[in-house]
């Protein structure tokens, strides 16, 4: 990827790269980190570097999640392979450094590569329901199966290798079949070890996604009836109008916040007013985890994984005899 090709100088944008080409060292700065969610900023590397980062947090950081079903009964009117399904996209609270790749062609799993869970529930009608009431959640008992139902089932000596374990569903609310009086599901499940690139439900965030840092200059003063429009014409929080001397007069606050939507160029008055860029090497990530692992250990194995490709590169080459 060339760092000219990298989507940038659209229409009425000016590039900033010039200005800022790598004048800063590579760093890493925290911005918001919360539960499940964290924004941080790359600063100082190639186009190329953060897309990478970014395939690999989708495609190539592992995970567990359910590969093998084994219907036992299933009398619901959810198919067996759609059951199936739903099933291995549940995502499983469980650290994949703690198990192995299971080898190709084997059948039964093992305490080190599978962790087993089963569903068993029967849906029945409650005697002691309102005769008059027709609302399911009275007159039934489990004809909703959430993924709460799943329940690990210890696969050889895993009891002694994990005593303080909890591997259960990153949620227990995901509901996963309907089922009248009668009905019932009864499956045992193999959970494995898997990446993003082989499969979409072993891919560990909901969200991975940069975007380059805007560069508003106000090439000069705004002030009045202008300064409002130009405030308009950004998403709140970047422009700000202050009082200086009786006259309001714009500033960009946080150009952090803008959208590029480009609106001010629809307005001739201030269109030549304001110059937009973006910072070419500031990068701004944020990373959403499904729940498996938290977000600061996706981007640390992520990094490791980039890490390990980069060293094998240079083991290739140191391998090519020169001629």
């Amino acid at each position: 990827v060339h760092t000219t090709d990298f989507p940038g100088n659209y229409p009425g944008y000016e590039d900033a790269w010039d200005q800022r080409r790598f004048e800063e060292a590579f760093r890493v700065d925290i911005i918001r980190e919360e539960e499940g969610a964290l924004e941080f900023d790359m600063v100082g590397i190639d186009a190329a570097i953060a897309n990478a980062f970014r395939r690999i947090l989708l495609a190539e950081v592992p995970t567990m999640a359910v590969e093998k079903v084994f219907v036992y009964n299933n009398t619901s009117i959810v198919q067996d392979e759609i059951l199936a399904h739903r099933l291995g996209l549940i995502p499983i609270r469980a650290d994949p450094r703690l198990f192995e790749y299971r080898n190709q062609g084997d059948e039964e799993g093992t305490e080190i590569d599978t962790l087993q869970f089963q569903l068993k529930i029967k849906c029945s009608r409650n005697p002691q329901a309102a005769k008059e009431s027709s609302d399911p959640n009275e007159l039934y008992f489990n004809h909703k199966v959430y993924s709460k139902h799943m329940t690990w089932v210890p696969l050889g000596n895993q009891t002694d290798l994990f005593p303080d374990a909890d591997f259960r569903p990153v949620h227990d609310d995901i509901l996963i079949a309907l089922l009248r009086p009668g009905q019932e599901i009864d499956v045992l499940m193999h959970c494995v070890k898997g990446i993003g690139k082989d499969h979409a439900k072993f891919s560990p965030v909901a969200t991975a996604s940069y975007r380059l840092l805007p560069d508003i200059t106000l090439l000069q003063p705004i002030e009045d009836e202008a300064a409002e429009m130009l405030q308009k014409c950004f998403s709140p929080g970047v422009i700000e109008i202050q009082n200086i001397k009786g006259k309001k007069v714009a500033r960009v606050a946080n150009a952090r916040l803008d959208t590029f939507s480009r609106e001010v160029f629809r307005h001739e008055g201030l269109k030549n007013l304001v110059r937009l860029a973006r910072v070419r090497n500031h990068y701004i990530f944020s990373v959403e985890s499904t729940g498996i692992l938290p977000p600061d250990v996706l981007v640390s194995e992520a990094i490791k994984i980039l890490m390990g490709k980069c060293q094998r590169f240079l083991n290739e080459l140191d391998s090519v005899p020169m001629e």
